[in-house]
């Protein structure tokens, strides 16, 4: 027998005996992922997946692969259930994403935003300056720039306009409800 055909062998050996060791550890695993996932497919899928890595793993030691099955099982819960929290995340934002718009919402939008608008010019001085400069696409560091002000003098004065808007809105849909 040739030298290369007799460590073929003995690989092979070292193989089959590896895998009965690793499937004489699958119930206990079982056990233990079953306690920590809902459903038992996805106990029985983490279980393979567990014992596949040891498998691939050539050089483990015998005495380690308990051990090496168990933690591997267990961070295999923690990664299914890290997945089902990234899902349920997507779905949620999904579930956000609006229905298309009908053609009457966008009218009374703009009718509301012309309203808007018409009210903005009963701000005073730098509030209705700084809001019509951002409801044409201006930030606010641009306009304290334009008018040698403080960025924060100009951050203040949109806050302000902003609310008042807001108390204008408010008022106004009070009123449409008496």
């Amino acid at each position: 027998m040739d030298c290369s055909e007799e460590f073929n062998r003995s690989k092979e050996f070292q193989r089959e005996f590896s895998w009965d060791v690793i499937a004489g550890h699958r119930e206990r695993l079982m056990r233990l992922v079953r306690r920590r996932l809902p459903n038992a497919q996805d106990a029985e899928d983490c279980v393979q997946e567990a014992m596949l890595r040891a498998a691939a793993h050539g050089n483990l030691d015998r005495e380690r692969i308990g051990p090496f099955l168990t933690s591997v099982a267990l961070r295999l819960c923690v990664d299914h259930y890290r997945e089902q929290e990234r899902r349920h995340r997507l779905l949620r934002r999904a579930a956000d994403a609006r229905a298309p718009e009908m053609p009457d919402e966008g009218v009374c939008d703009q009718d509301f935003g012309r309203w808007l608008l018409g009210q903005v010019h009963l701000l005073r001085g730098r509030e209705r300056q700084v809001v019509l400069a951002r409801a044409q696409g201006i930030s606010t560091l641009e306009f304290a720039r334009m008018h040698q002000i403080s960025v924060k003098a100009a951050e203040g004065a949109f806050t302000r306009g902003r609310a008042r808007l807001r108390l204008v809105c408010a008022r106004a849909l009070d009123g449409a409800m008496a």
